[in-house]
């Protein structure tokens, strides 16, 4: 298969043909075509930006090939470095969109619900987000009242919220689950 070809304009990655955008969004509802709010399918009519976690995760699969204005090509680590001066805790979060993906699952970013991850288990337009995930370092402390902001969130919004705690050196993730119980 033909890598799909996708521009680097400053810190956005579009895809200005729209069937190769379609195409990429088909193959795991990745990125989100311009100016269409909630796209059900793929049948959109739109370029298409990708987060950068998002490209860095095609880009080391082949799947994309990531370009500049001047035409130049841009590798593996030139975009992971760009992500790291763009997100704060770049690699934990990255090895946590790795491992979610790679797990079958469709992660977006979940600003909306304040938290790093949206997680579907089809995707967007499909089902609901059943869990909502935020990443977490093993050595922050984890005190009463951020169990209780995380369990009003998810139960406000009906997930299921995740703590995911990623161990760089080993390449691992932990995910721990918060749900509110009633008797």
């Amino acid at each position: 298969m033909t890598r799909i070809e996708v521009h680097l304009v400053e810190n956005r990655l579009i895809v200005w043909k729209v069937e190769e955008g379609r195409r990429l969004f088909r193959m795991g509802f990745y990125g989100k075509p311009l100016g269409v709010p909630k796209p059900k399918d793929a049948s959109f009519d739109a370029p298409l930006m990708l987060d950068l976690i998002e490209g860095l995760y095609l880009l080391e699969r082949g799947v994309i090939r990531v370009v500049m204005p001047d035409g130049s090509e841009v590798d593996v680590e030139e975009l992971r470095e760009r992500a790291r001066r763009l997100y704060e805790r770049f690699d934990m979060k990255y090895l946590v969109y790795k491992d979610l993906r790679d797990r079958g699952l469709v992660a977006t970013p979940g600003i909306k619900y304040g938290c790093d991850f949206a997680v579907y288990r089809k995707g967007p337009g499909i089902d609901h987000a059943p869990y909502i995930v935020h990443v977490r370092s093993r050595e922050e402390a984890l005190e009463a009242p951020d169990v209780v902001r995380s369990g009003r969130l998810a139960t406000t919004v009906r997930k299921t919220f995740i703590t995911a705690i990623p161990d760089l050196e080993k390449g691992t993730v932990t995910y721990v689950g918060f749900r509110w119980w009633r008797p």
